[in-house]
């Protein structure tokens, strides 16, 4: 019997090491989710301290009412200079009157005042009658999140799957289930072999406490590991040889799986076009660019046109929005590459979701106020879709008879449970492909 756990103890070995050499080839195979870059902490970035709480709360709150439409906390010029650096330039003592009257500022001949002023086109500041306490905050709050701007801006920018614009990241579903199952048994495994070893570290005791122990029953209790042997034995051979032909499978499988699905995926565009600033920052409606998101198959693609209603004053001397002006001059469309690709045998209807089912645009594209490039965050793929289907409660849509009258009928049949959009026909074929 210890010859017999000798034995399987050294096959047992081997196998775990294997196992644990696929796990890790696995495991560097198959990306982590490791989600967006976090934004760095202006706390403790930031050059300048963050103010006490309710100085910052008055001083944002006096930046978003009165300044965003013509400053950036960057260094982006939008009407007038960004704001990165201001208490460099100059300090709160000049900076006070100018929020007050910049005129008043121009007129007394400083030349700073005069040279700003000329340098973004003699355009008139608005007077703003703050008193010391509010100018104080306003000052410290765009002070220290200019800082967390910046640093924003500088920082790489990652997908969700940890991928850099321009890359797709490699979405296998099931990778996670198999590196479970892979870790499961190596686990078992190795309490196996810790139970082979301790069994063998008794029995050995055992015998050898026996001074009637014959020779050759010596011989075997005191017999050494021959690793070479067991290195070349065949089942041993064998069992390593699955495993890698398992593991060349599984990454044949997610390969195959995987075609189609563009994950991740965030192209450059022609023109950096930040959906954060425009959609987060100063929340422009989906629908204002995207003009037949609410009432078309498609959102459509904002024609220069749309761009020009405000960029004919904002930020005219930005080198992206003079690509916008050539575009024009040229008679030519903003070639924008698309991010978001069904294939031509799937029918997806935009009004249907935004419109009739009142769905919000980040239930398929994520937070897109929150993104400087654009990516694909939902797989996009058919099972994908299937489960909105099943999970997705129908609730009573707005002047829409025929879904209210849905809803009557279920509720006599089923009583209190919800109606989901699989019951109504969302599972069948006919419904996405023509």
């Amino acid at each position: 019997m210890l010859a017999q756990c000798r034995n399987y103890c050294q096959k047992l070995a081997i196998f775990t090491l294997a196992l644990l050499f696929a796990f890790r080839l696995q495991a560097q195979d198959t990306p982590t989710d490791s989600g967006a870059t976090a934004a760095p902490d202006g706390g403790a970035a930031a050059a300048s301290a963050k103010p006490d709480e309710a100085i910052y709360n008055k001083g944002k709150a006096l930046w978003e009412g009165n300044c965003t439409t013509c400053h950036a906390l960057s260094d982006e010029v939008v009407v007038g200079p960004g704001m990165y650096g201001i208490l460099g330039r100059r300090d709160k003592a000049w900076l006070k009157p100018w929020i007050k009257n910049s005129q008043a500022v121009i007129a007394s001949g400083d030349a700073y005042a005069v040279a700003l002023y000329n340098k973004y086109n003699q355009t008139v500041m608005t007077s703003f009658a703050f008193n010391d306490e509010e100018l104080d905050a306003l000052i410290d709050y765009i002070a220290y999140e200019s800082e967390v701007a910046m640093k924003q801006k500088d920082a790489p920018v990652a997908d969700a799957g940890g991928a850099t614009p321009g890359q797709v990241a490699n979405t296998g579903a099931s990778s996670g289930y198999f590196n479970l199952l892979l870790g499961i048994l190596f686990f078992v495994l190795v309490l196996i072999l810790a139970v082979l070893l301790l069994m063998i570290s008794i029995l050995s005791r055992f015998l050898n406490s026996k001074e009637d122990l014959a020779e050759e029953d010596k011989e075997v209790v005191n017999q050494r590991i021959n690793l070479g042997s067991l290195f070349t034995s065949r089942p041993v051979l064998g069992g390593v040889a699955l495993i890698f032909l398992l593991v060349i499978l599984k990454g044949g499988w997610d390969s195959l799986v995987d075609v189609g699905v563009q994950q991740g995926y965030a192209p450059t565009q022609p023109i950096a076009f930040s959906h954060k600033l425009h959609a987060g920052e100063y929340q422009i409606d989906c629908g204002y660019c995207h003009t037949g998101v609410y009432k078309g198959k498609s959102a459509v693609i904002p024609s220069a046109n749309i761009c020009m209603n405000c960029h004919n004053q904002v930020k005219i001397g930005s080198p992206e929005i003079q690509k916008i002006y050539k575009a024009i001059e040229n008679n030519r469309p903003i070639e924008w590459v698309r991010v978001h690709n069904l294939p031509d045998l799937a029918y997806f209807n935009h009004a249907q979701h935004t419109n009739v089912a009142g769905l919000a645009c980040e239930n398929c594209h994520g937070k897109i106020e929150e993104m400087e490039v654009v990516q694909q965050r939902a797989p996009l793929t058919m099972g994908w879709c299937i489960n909105c289907h099943r999970q997705t409660v129908v609730e009573h849509a707005k002047d829409n008879a025929y879904y209210d009258r849905l809803l009557e009928y279920h509720g006599k049949m089923r009583g209190n449970e919800p109606m989901t959009v699989e019951q109504i026909g969302g599972l069948e074929c006919s419904k996405c492909h023509y």
